[in-house]
């Protein structure tokens, strides 16, 4: 038998997808599978010695969504809280421990060395989980599972990761418990694809997902929204990297879903690069049911546009807010203050310019998180190397570890940059504010806080009834 665990306990909950989907593909595998959710338990230490006192599986896999909440000042790191979950494992059963999941994946080795746990999967777990099951109850070959993390010999191996060229998912949706997460989360998510093949600075996506798209079958994506609207769930999120790279698939996705006139019956949101995005992919999203657009904006300035790589320019961004307007799709930009060359004048002129082309709303969020492999690591370490003031912000002390939250500010925004970019927004309600940082934990009930981390306001509001994604739903608590 195969134990599958949720590890993830973060607030407002979100249903853990990933492993609705490796659950399905073992049991297509044909074994047999049980899932302990503790994102769902008042007591989890509880929940896992009740579960194993009556049970003794072959393997236990352990999903980990997020190492931390990706926000500065709070920088709240979650890894401890795993390594701590594997211990009260590892002390009542003997079964061994493999952790997967996009938050393991891009820190594969070392969140296997930190934590205790026996292996990992880095990369896709569907295949990766039922091979290394089979290897664990055969000849334990481990070189040959894709993106398998082992122990052997007081070192760490690994192999390339798993990222099969397509994909084919589960679409019955039947392992956890979809209407609890939709009751307290607000909305459930499905992918379309995964993989992105973007050349952006700071971005760890195609680390954990891959730098090739892997596209699903329209069908089968509208299978998995019909099943879920069986279960009463008619607000959901693409959880795709960029809905509309690339643009025809995304098309497809919505005539499939319009063939079969499920816009009509169901509310989702999406996130959207602001190229390729036309006239006529905006109508289908709307007619598909698509009611909100968050776009990965970055920056109003062209120069630091460049600077991130990324491939539209500010006419883009205005032409997508007005696209979204005409169609009645609510749309919020992304923005990422304080990168490499960010400047007070850079910061001024994205501000300004947001303000002219009117989203709905706009995250001014402040500082990169700076992950392996990544060209902001280079950067970074191009940096240190000057004899001049870092940019590095951080909580721990002794050297530079970026399994731990570390982050990147320019160092010409000064020494209070938050309070710089407030100036600049000057209370205007589209924009959320990055956090103070004499504020550290940056929860509290304020819809301005953008950090959804233990967000009290938003929790509260999902509990009062509101459903859709956590900025439209801050969105409409401010203008309300």
């Amino acid at each position: 038998m195969l134990t599958l665990i949720n590890t993830n306990r973060m607030a407002p909950l979100i249903g853990p997808i990933g492993l609705d989907y490796v659950a399905a593909s073992a049991e297509k595998a044909g074994i047999d599978v049980e899932v302990v959710d503790l994102g769902l338990a008042d007591q989890p230490k509880k929940a896992l010695k009740d579960y194993f006192s009556a049970r003794e599986p072959e393997m236990v896999g352990l999903s980990f969504r997020n190492a931390d909440d990706c926000f500065w000042p709070s920088a709240d790191w979650f890894v401890p809280g795993l390594k701590d979950t594997i211990k009260t494992i590892h002390a009542i059963t003997k079964a061994p421990i493999v952790i997967g999941g996009v938050g393991f994946s891009i820190f594969a080795k070392p969140i296997v060395d930190y934590t205790g746990a026996d292996f990992g999967v880095s990369g896709d777990g569907e295949l990766a989980i039922t091979e290394l099951y089979r290897q664990l109850t055969t000849a334990k070959r481990f070189e040959d599972v894709p993106g398998l993390v082992w122990r052997e010999n007081k070192k760490i191996n690994s192999n390339p990761p798993s990222w099969p060229n397509s994909i084919s998912l589960g679409t019955s949706r039947n392992f956890i418990d979809n209407q609890s997460y939709f009751k307290r989360g607000g909305q459930c998510g499905l992918e379309t694809k995964r993989g992105c093949n973007r050349p952006c600075i700071y971005c760890a996506d195609p680390l954990s997902k891959g730098s090739m798209l892997r596209l699903r079958n329209p069908s089968q994506v509208a299978d998995e929204v019909e099943s879920l609207l069986s279960h009463g769930i008619d607000v959901l999120h693409l959880c795709d990297s960029e809905f509309n790279v690339p643009r025809n698939h995304a098309y497809a996705i919505c005539e499939e879903l319009n063939r079969r006139s499920l816009g009509e019956r169901i509310r989702w949101y999406a996130y959207l690069s602001p190229v390729p995005f036309d006239a006529d992919l905006a109508k289908a999203m709307a007619k598909a049911g698509c009611v909100g657009i968050d776009f990965t904006g970055d920056s109003g300035s062209e120069l630091m546009l460049r600077t991130y790589r990324q491939q539209h320019n500010r006419e883009d961004l205005a032409t997508a807010v007005k696209l979204c307007r005409l169609n009645k799709i609510a749309v919020m930009i992304d923005l990422l203050l304080g990168g490499p060359g960010e400047t007070m004048r850079t910061v001024r002129e994205t501000i300004e310019f947001i303000k002219q082309i009117g989203p709905d709303c706009a995250g001014a969020a402040l500082g990169i998180r700076i992950y392996p492999g990544t060209a902001m690591e280079q950067i970074i370490a191009e940096e240190l190397r000057k004899p001049k003031k870092s940019g590095i912000r951080r909580k721990y002390r002794g050297p530079i570890n970026l399994l731990k939250p570390t982050f990147y500010i320019s160092p010409a925004l000064g020494e209070r940059p938050a309070e710089l970019v407030r100036d600049l927004i000057a209370g205007d309600k589209r924009f959320f504010e990055p956090a103070l940082e004499t504020n550290r934990r940056s929860a509290g009930a304020d819809a301005a806080n953008y950090n959804y981390n233990e967000n009290l306001l938003l929790t509260q509001a999902i509990q009062k009834g509101a459903r859709g994604a956590y900025w439209d739903i801050l969105r409409q608590l401010r203008i309300n």
